[in-house]
């Protein structure tokens, strides 16, 4: 029996490997800007860190966003313009997230954008409001979002169909939106983490290597990454939230060595590398 022919697709998926990709002394996320919608990076800590491990990382900007005032004219309320970044997280989270994306991609363009602030919560509109920033003033190719939005909070169809087109606008502009899934509850989803597929939905698990990852399709959360940190008081702890910031890391990783994928092609790539060895535990 013959030989079958090798077609383009088999030339394509031989190259897509875990080293091909990963080993690529190119593949450090440079030209690629990351969006942290969380609740803000304390920059001197990142700045301070990596200087002493020799990979200086690029000067983190961002805006800290506030809730929405009332309008003058009594209409419906507008969001209230960002304040200025001066360099503080409103809690470490934040941190913990940034340091992550830059321990496996640290030539990032890093935006922090505090959606938690002095008041230590936010409201839908708010992240909707950072999302809007991060795509139209920062021209961002990834977001991380390691908050979830608790079900109850969207029971108003207009708040949730807001959040879902901001999501969607990121999708059709060829953005990546990587979502933390709820951290195990058996009732409870955490959005915009179940607007799967327009983003991408990530769950915890413990790999032996930080690129490490898993597909594995549930409820509406489509992979597994690394879920512990590495900075941070709850770093240590398994989370989604930490999870969350592996994949995206790994995404920029990916994007700079070909910046114009788009989101369904970064998801194909990952399965693939998925399929080819790039998971375990």
């Amino acid at each position: 029996m013959p030989e079958p022919v090798p077609t383009v697709f088999d030339e394509i998926f031989a190259r897509l490997t875990p080293d091909s990709i990963f080993g690529d002394p190119r593949a450090t996320g440079a030209g690629v800007a990351v969006a942290v919608i969380d609740s803000g990076v304390e920059r001197s800590v990142l700045e301070d860190k990596f200087r002493a491990a020799g990979t200086p990382i690029q000067p983190i900007e961002g805006a800290v966003f506030r809730s929405s005032v009332p309008s003058a004219s009594g209409g419906e309320a507008r969001p209230a313009p960002p304040l200025e970044y001066t360099g503080h997280q409103s809690s470490p989270h934040g941190t913990t997230v940034a340091d992550i994306i830059l321990t496996l991609a640290p030539q990032v363009k890093l935006y922090s954008a505090d959606v938690f602030g002095a008041a230590g919560s936010c409201e839908v509109e708010t992240v909707i409001a950072a999302l809007r920033y991060a795509l139209d003033v920062w021209k961002v190719k990834v977001v991380n979002l390691s908050l979830g939005v608790p079900e109850h909070k969207l029971q108003q169809l207009p708040r949730r169909q807001q959040l879902q087109r901001a999501i969607e606008e990121a999708y059709f502009r060829d953005v990546l939106v990587f979502a933390a899934a709820h951290n195990e509850h058996p009732l409870t989803r955490s959005y915009p983490a179940a607007f799967a597929p327009p983003l991408i939905s990530v769950d915890k698990g413990l790999f032996a290597d930080p690129l490490g990852f898993a597909y594995k399709l549930s409820e509406h959360v489509e992979f597994q990454a690394h879920g512990k940190g590495y900075l941070g008081p709850l770093a240590r702890e398994p989370a989604t939230s930490w999870a969350t910031p592996h994949l995206a890391g790994i995404a920029a990783r990916i994007l700079s060595l070909k910046p114009d994928l788009k989101p369904f092609e970064i998801k194909t790539i990952l399965y693939w590398l998925f399929r080819s060895g790039s998971g375990g535990s």
